[in-house]
C-alpha cells in the first residue's frame, strides 16, 4: 500500500495497475497495486504508462476514469497526470474543472517546455493490462475536446 501522491514511474513500472484502497484507513488516497493483471476494470484504478506526444516523444504519465466499455465517459473524464524530468507531477485538467486555465494544455506546455503543438494529440493505449473486448482502452487526448458537453449532461454521464 502507498500514498498515491509518492507514486513513482518506478512504482508503475513494477505494477503498472494501483487500485484505490476504498477506505478512510490508513488514508483515502491509500492505492494498493494490482497482482494479477490483465483485469477485468478499471475502475477505481490508476494506470501507469508511457504516453507519446504528437512530435513522437514519450513520456511516463499515469491515467484515471478509464470506463474499459464506454468512450464517451472516458472521453471527458479520462484523467492524465505526467511525470516531470525530476519525478515532479504536473495534473492536466480537463476542459469542465475549475482549474482548466491554470492547469490546462498551455500549462501542460509550459510543464514540459514544450509547445503545444508538439504535444497534442497525447496517445494512449491500455489495451494489454485489460482482458474482454473492451471499447473505451486507447485513444488520443485532443487539446480541444471534440464536444464540450454542459454541465447537465456531464453530470447525467457521469451518473447513469
Amino acid at each position: 500500500m502507498k500514498d498515491v501522491t509518492k507514486l513513482t514511474p518506478a512504482d508503475f513500472r513494477a505494477h503498472p495497475v494501483w487500485r484505490f484502497s476504498g477506505s478512510d484507513e490508513p488514508s483515502e488516497t491509500t492505492v494498493e497495486h494490482v497482482k494479477k493483471l490483465p483485469v477485468k476494470s478499471l475502475a477505481g484504478a490508476l494506470v501507469g504508462v508511457e504516453v507519446i506526444l504528437a512530435c513522437g516523444k514519450k513520456v511516463a504519465a499515469f491515467l484515471g476514469n478509464i470506463e474499459v466499455d464506454q468512450p464517451k465517459p472516458t472521453e471527458h473524464f479520462l484523467t492524465l497526470s505526467v511525470f516531470g524530468e525530476r519525478g515532479e507531477i504536473f495534473h492536466l485538467s480537463r476542459y469542465h474543472d475549475f482549474d482548466y486555465q491554470d492547469h490546462g494544455p498551455v500549462a501542460l506546455a509550459a510543464f514540459l517546455k514544450m509547445k503545444k503543438e508538439e504535444i497534442f494529440p497525447i496517445a494512449w493505449d491500455v489495451r494489454h493490462l485489460v482482458s474482454g473486448a473492451p471499447t473505451a482502452v486507447y485513444g488520443q487526448i485532443l487539446s480541444e475536446p471534440r464536444e464540450r458537453l454542459s454541465r447537465a449532461h456531464l453530470i447525467a454521464l457521469a451518473v447513469p
